[in-house]
């Protein structure tokens, strides 16, 4: 077995790991959190798998921007808690160990040579540009379905987002 080999499946193991700690948590900022740790062993795997640009945007879009606004609309949406503390020791361990599990394993990734030559991994077989060309030739149509989806859903939010200040400025237009 290679080192790649060994490499992927533990991070395919962590991966699962921080997944399925994520859906089990009943704290949803726990949650936001180990789905971040998700997105980074991700991002390792497709760096381990010759996709640079893709392990970067997964840090980008998904760990970075989106993980973000879920912990803005998290925090805003927050009831009160009869939790005291906020983090509990017991919560940061298995938070910490994987956070030093991937740290470990970026560090090993980055610095690790093909056991068969000795040189460091190769970058990406395709450009970006190839990447994208393919992507927008091949699969146009699912792109375009994509943002379709994504402006119904954003145009839902801002509707329901208007449709509960209204509601709120009628009723205590009423009451007074």
């Amino acid at each position: 077995m290679t080192v790649y080999a060994i490499l992927f499946y533990i991070l395919a193991g962590l991966i699962l790991i921080t997944t399925g700690l994520a859906i089990t948590r009943r704290n949803m900022v726990h949650t936001v959190i180990y789905l971040v740790f998700s997105f980074f062993g991700s991002a390792m795997l497709f760096y381990l798998l010759g996709a640079p640009l893709l392990a970067a945007l997964e840090v980008i879009i998904y760990a970075g921007a989106i993980m973000i606004l879920f912990l803005f609309i998290i925090i805003m949406m927050r009831e009160e808690s009869p939790e005291t503390r906020l983090f509990v020791p017991r919560q940061w361990l298995p938070a910490a160990a994987i956070g030093l599990l991937y740290l470990a394993l970026g560090v090993l990734l980055i610095l690790s040579a093909d056991p068969t030559t000795g040189e460091p991994m190769k970058l990406a077989q395709a450009t970006p540009a190839a990447f994208g060309e393919y992507l927008f030739n091949a699969h146009w149509l699912t792109i375009e379905i994509a943002s379709l989806l994504l402006l119904v859903a954003l145009i839902g939010a801002l509707h329901l987002g208007r449709e509960g200040k209204g509601g709120d400025a009628r009723k205590t237009e009423e009451t007074s």
